[in-house]
């Protein structure tokens, strides 16, 4: 497991209309907040916002640049999710919004083979839109 403490990525994606939508289509999830604008006008918000969901999707992206970085290591584990703890959307995302996911490594439980991450996801204004943490198994290959 060559994944270390303070290993840091960020992730940058800009949230479109398309996103979402598809994001809708793959989920099922067709709620106003995220499709109706007629109606999310007139809402606290003024306009539609992406799902939380869609957030850790793009929190899954960053995991996915750090087993990269660890395989550049010549790490040859199968890093697999455990999932992911306290995950809290503290502002809304609207379309058109640039998001910056940060993954930090804080962890290491070595004998068990996981590392345990705190992530933020930040807009363009430097505003905190999500945190959470993500636990990561590193399967040892045979």
């Amino acid at each position: 497991m060559q994944v270390k403490p303070d290993d840091t990525i960020t992730v940058a994606k800009t949230v479109s209309e398309f996103d979402v939508y598809q994001f809708a289509g793959l989920s099922g999830d067709f709620y106003e907040a995220h499709v109706n604008q007629a109606l999310m006008e007139k809402s606290a918000f003024g306009e539609r916002i992406a799902h939380g969901a869609l957030l850790v999707g793009f929190m899954s992206a960053a995991g996915t640049a750090l087993i990269a970085l660890v395989r550049q290591r010549g790490d040859q584990s199968t890093p697999v999710s455990l999932g992911y703890d306290g995950i809290k959307f503290v502002e809304p995302v609207r379309f058109g919004d640039t998001v910056t996911v940060r993954y930090t490594v804080e962890s290491l439980d070595v004998e068990r083979h996981r590392s345990t991450a705190a992530i933020t996801v930040t807009n363009q204004h430097d505003r905190t839109v999500a945190v959470a943490k993500h636990i990561m198994k590193w399967l040892p290959k045979d």
